[in-house]
């Protein structure tokens, strides 16, 4: 426990940024949930099975055959986590001229597209760019959009078409099968490869399950295999829904790509069958997977996220509708409508969550995609703070805590202000940047 002035103290010395605090100074740390996680009693006793050969090591067999149960693609390439793999494919098959589509990329994979000098685009449907549209699918892909922008640039620039399951930056929103395969047939009329950014793919999964017509009465892992079955590769973070704190990979059936892949990953990452892992982490997220695709634990994770979303909703205080998997989304600009969106009300209410009770939240909005590729800066197309929830680690008197300081922030939202940025990095500038606030 701090102290208000404590807290105050800490802050200030962090440039105003939660990513600099220390993690000591943080009572309750719902920064992300990418690693965060308790695993389980069985994924404690993989770790003790895990063998550390070199090459060819028994943990690479054991991960790559949890991998292609759910994901049956011919090549399964294991990097140390989900921005590596996104390095690895990106340095690969991007480039100047070239454009990424997307339903909305990641902080991450933009900048891995950006940095090779090519151009990513969000193509979310209009519903997903409205944070109190009740729309179960808001994570969706324009297709139409899609069709014209591949039109216009033509297939020979555009390398990849990448859906992001679930849709993280835009409200942790999932993305309905009907959707997938209306992409597919897109990318199969221009000629185009599709990947999935799949690291929430339980999650999706399970609201297909929940939402979607003429899904409810089946498994969870046949539908994962249904949406893995319509991409040409993947990429994957096993920091989330895998259940692991380390980890990740990058798959494909093109066996060109696949060359190109290893090469890059053994001059970067390690051999190919361990990709900067112990095997012992291999076997820890082998089996994750297994226990992610659980009816029970996935009933369990989402209904434990919904019950902070909907009590915060019924305060009056606006979230990102309706309620995702892995995170409540507070909308930022709703609730700070007197702060310009270039004075930044997500880092304001960051800050407000954290001074008022000690909870670090993460700002995903013009701090984290407003600066343009050009230096120059616009209005992201929301502000929001994310509250993402570690999986198996909070308990319900926690979450309740956390309602109650939101409370207490959003009955003194008049009183706060915005922030202008005193230091940012090129790429990626919410990780380091510092701030001061306006008066």
């Amino acid at each position: 426990m701090t102290t208000p002035e404590q807290r105050d103290a800490a802050i200030r010395e962090a440039g105003y940024n939660v990513f600099a605090l220390s993690a000591r100074d943080v009572l309750i740390d719902l920064l992300t949930d990418s690693g965060t996680g308790a695993m389980s009693r069985d994924q404690w006793a993989a770790i003790q099975h895990g063998d550390e050969s070199y090459a060819g090591s028994p943990s690479w067999f054991i991960f790559r055959d949890a991998v292609t149960e759910l994901f049956p693609f011919r090549h399964v390439i294991p990097t140390h986590q989900g921005r590596a793999a996104e390095r690895i494919l990106f340095s690969v098959v991007a480039g100047p001229g070239m454009v990424v589509p997307s339903n909305t990329h990641f902080d991450t994979t933009r900048a891995n597209i950006e940095f090779t000098g090519a151009e990513g685009v969000d193509l979310v449907i209009a519903e997903g760019r409205d944070p109190a549209n009740l729309h179960p699918f808001k994570g969706n892909l324009d297709t139409a959009a899609l069709d014209a922008l591949i039109t216009e640039r033509g297939h020979e620039h555009v390398p990849v078409v990448m859906v992001t399951i679930t849709n993280n930056s835009a409200g942790g929103q999932p993305v309905s099968l009907a959707n997938l395969h209306e992409v597919r047939a897109v990318c199969d009329k221009h000629k185009v490869p599709l990947f999935l950014d799949a690291c929430r793919f339980a999650e999706n999964a399970w609201f297909i399950r929940e939402r979607e017509e003429g899904q409810s009465g089946r498994e969870v892992a046949d539908i994962v295999r249904e949406m893995a079955s319509l991409a040409d590769g993947m990429t994957m973070s096993a920091k989330k829904d895998p259940l692991a704190n380390i980890g990740g990979w990058l798959a494909c059936n093109d066996d060109a790509l696949a060359e190109s892949f290893r090469n890059m990953l053994i001059l970067t990452e390690g051999f190919p069958t361990y990709g900067g892992l112990a095997g012992r982490d291999l076997e820890a997220i082998a089996q994750g997977i297994r226990e992610a695709v659980s009816h029970d634990y996935l009933r369990y994770r989402i209904q434990s996220t919904a019950y902070l979303g909907e009590a915060l909703h019924r305060s009056g205080i606006p979230v990102f509708l309706p309620i995702g998997g892995h995170a409540v989304y507070l909308d930022a600009r709703g609730l700070l409508p007197h702060i310009p969106p270039l004075e930044y009300p997500g880092q304001s209410l960051s800050v407000a969550l954290y001074k008022e009770g000690g909870i670090r939240g993460s700002e995903i909005g013009t701090v984290m995609f407003g600066r343009q590729s050009d230096g120059t800066e616009k209005p992201a197309p929301t502000d929001l703070v994310r509250l993402a929830i570690p999986r198996r680690t909070y308990t319900q008197s926690h979450i309740d805590y956390v309602i109650e300081i939101c409370q207490a922030v959003a009955e003194q939202a008049s009183d706060l202000r915005g922030y202008r940025i005193v230091e940012e990095a090129p790429q990626l500038r919410h990780f380091t940047a510092r701030f001061e606030p306006l008066t």
